[in-house]
């Protein structure tokens, strides 16, 4: 099974990194607008995009605050459906390093690769987004 892996600095505590990676308004500031997410393990987590020509749905599978946030993927996507989104928030050097990586992909498909720039792309958001640049979401609608 193929993974995506991404890890960047941010300039934030970790904190302050798992909240934009577990609450509705947070996730919105960088990710989709249509963000929805339940915020506890067990909970579902909704994500639309291009007016919701697209849908994600993830179930919460773990949330340790400051440290790590686990989603499975369900529905609408074959592709997505059954991979897991894994972020590991570190304290280091005065900066939170987050190691992002979406596994459990069944090939490195077309989808795959376009994703992979689109998670490296989105990990620059949250980073800009926590670090005061205010990108906004990369999907308004």
């Amino acid at each position: 099974m193929a993974e995506l892996k991404h890890q960047i600095a941010i300039k934030s505590t970790p904190e302050r990194v798992y909240s934009a990676l577990t609450t509705q308004s947070g996730l919105s500031q960088w990710w989709t607008s249509d963000a929805k997410t339940e915020q506890k393990v067990g909970g579902n987590a909704e994500f639309g995009f291009d007016k919701r020509a697209t849908v994600f749905r993830m179930k919460i599978e773990k949330q340790n605050p400051g440290k790590d946030v686990v989603w499975s993927c369900h529905g609408d996507n074959p592709e997505w459906s059954g991979t897991l989104l894994t972020w590991s928030i570190s304290h280091e050097n005065g900066t939170s390093v987050v190691r992002f990586t979406h596994s459990g992909w069944k090939s490195a498909s077309e989808l795959y690769a376009i994703c992979n720039t689109t998670w490296g792309e989105l990990m620059h958001r949250l980073r800009d987004y926590l670090e005061g640049k205010n990108p906004g979401p990369h999907w308004k609608e």
